[in-house]
């Protein structure tokens, strides 16, 4: 597919001389004053890019093509008639570029392909009748779905219902090569499911204790795995016991609100350890918390990767379990999940009999700051003198626009300084499976996130999402510079716990969920 021209603004600095030279001929970086630009954060090797500064190692590969996966185009028009992109929500990016400093991809590239306006003109032209081809899918496979454009437009352009639409038609319309099909069939018949993953606790656990993993780092073997699984192998968060959720908690003190939790595949697998504390804030906070049984995956890895009809299966189910629940609100603690859980009324908008259930459940969902925040502290905190680098997960932030109440709440502890990061909005390459499916650009962005961290000075990072824990922990150990990692409501219940300063940062930094000791510096992957 052609792309037709995009208006490009005025380069801060000239392309260097040992760019590519496919990146030359896309859009150009923002020149300074523009909005969401930020001061380039300290540079941890070369090739490590920075807003004006020199394009990522990831270039070559991302934007010439070396390397680049195999599809079989679709033949004919690009898109099928079961809901393709809405040309009216095209229509509303007029191209102004205000997207470009705040897209991971572009920043590292540099590529006017890899920013969310080339994406757009590339949905615009296959409306107009282009097929897709190897170029096409590659730019709207980078893309990592972080919705920071989203934040970033002045004109309020739909690019979440865009890219969401458009990789939905990508998976009916275009065959990947075998081995991407391998991959990605590992990938979206595993973590979607509480069950299976559950399996893979034991011998994860037995891998972990036995320590067989830095004896096959020494001997190079994980070096020769393929970059993907080395991924894999380094995200897995140290395991341990999974405390038990009770199936009703009641209020301590007056009841002021009725809720369920959802418990999610990863969170619920890899950090048990995080619902626990969620149910013990909710109830100190005077919360009943219901965990109704048997729940299944939200299906928000599913819908963001374009698998409709499995994501809409797992909707569906969603739905029927908590409404036999009957609560007034649904707490999520996982920013992903939640921003889906609140799309329901539009994946199902043409559901019979559907629909209206999505929108009624869609409405009764909060993040665990967001209500918390909504309801008021009743609980006595304790003090917590420590400095905490607030992360703000791109599905709660971007998506979901809640960046204010895990602050405020994190504020209202007593001894707790919050430290900001710079680049707030630029994702830390997680993003769902994309650190899995492109675990190339993912390490870089995931370098480029410990940096801003490490720049803080803080005690401890905190964010909301299981996803952005394990990518950035990885990468802090990886680079030499472990650091104590949090769940937001971890915080909270220790100081309503009265737990102490030095034994949260402990447990943070070698607790269950965190990073096994002796990671690998260099380790490909992260």
């Amino acid at each position: 597919m052609t792309a037709s021209p995009i208006g490009a603004t005025p380069a801060a600095n000239p392309p260097a001389a040992s760019q590519p030279a496919a990146n030359q001929l896309g859009g150009r970086r923002p020149g300074p004053g523009s909005r969401g630009e930020c001061s380039p954060l300290p540079q941890p090797g070369a090739g490590y890019a920075s807003q004006g500064g020199p394009i990522a190692a990831s270039a070559p590969a991302a934007t010439v093509g070396l390397g680049l996966p195999r599809v079989r185009p679709a033949s004919g028009s690009a898109f099928d008639a079961h809901h393709p992109p809405d040309a009216a929500l095209i229509s509303d990016c007029v191209h102004c570029g205000f997207c470009l400093p705040s897209c991971p991809t572009y920043v590292l590239w540099g590529e006017e392909m890899d920013s969310p306006r080339g994406r757009i003109d590339i949905m615009k032209g296959a409306l107009a009748g282009d097929a897709f081809d190897e170029s096409s899918v590659r730019h709207l496979d980078q893309c990592l779905g972080c919705m920071s454009c989203v934040t970033a437009c002045p004109s309020g352009v739909r690019y979440d219902q865009l890219i969401e639409s458009t990789r939905a038609q990508l998976e009916r319309r275009v065959r990947r090569s075998a081995t991407q099909r391998l991959l990605r069939g590992l990938i979206y018949r595993l973590f979607p499911y509480p069950r299976r993953l559950g399996l893979l606790r034991g011998p994860l656990r037995a891998y972990q204790a036995s320590g067989l993993g830095r004896a096959l780092a020494r001997g190079g073997l994980l070096a020769r795995l393929p970059q993907p699984l080395q991924a894999m192998e380094s995200l897995a968060p140290r395991l341990g016991r999974v405390p038990r959720l009770p199936a009703r908690t009641p209020a301590v003190g007056s009841r002021r609100r009725t809720v369920g939790l959802l418990t999610g595949c990863v969170q619920g697998t890899f950090f048990p350890d995080v619902n626990a504390a969620t149910v013990r804030v909710l109830a100190a906070e005077g919360c009943e918390v219901v965990v109704p049984s048997g729940q299944g995956c939200c299906g928000a890895l599913s819908a963001h990767a374009g698998r409709e009809p499995e994501a809409l299966r797992f909707a569906r189910s969603v739905i029927e379990t908590f409404e036999a629940a009957r609560v007034d609100t649904i707490v999520v603690n996982a920013a992903g999940c939640g921003s889906n859980l609140k799309e329901y009324g539009h994946q199902l908008r043409d559901e019979p009999g559907w629909a209206a259930r999505a929108e009624a459940l869609a409405a009764k969902v909060r993040d665990i700051s967001e209500l918390l925040d909504e309801l008021g502290p009743v609980a006595p905190r304790h003090p917590l003198p420590m400095t905490v680098a607030y992360q703000d997960a791109c599905h709660l932030g971007h998506a979901q626009g809640v960046r204010d109440q895990p602050r405020r709440l994190l504020r209202g502890i007593p001894g707790v300084e919050l430290s900001e990061l710079a680049e707030p909005e630029i994702c830390c390459g997680s993003a769902g499976t994309y650190n899995l499916l492109h675990p190339g650009p993912a390490r870089e962005l995931g370098e480029r996130k410990a940096a801003a961290v490490l720049g803080t000075g803080a005690d401890i990072m905190v964010t909301a999402n299981p996803g952005c824990w394990m990518q950035v922990a990885t990468t802090l150990a990886r680079m030499g510079r472990r650091m104590p990692v949090a769940h937001t409501v971890q915080v909270l219940d220790a100081s309503i716990r009265g737990v102490g300063a030095p034994e949260l940062l402990a447990r943070a930094l070698d607790g269950p969920g965190t990073v096994v000791a002796g990671a690998r510096p260099g380790a490909a992957g992260a």
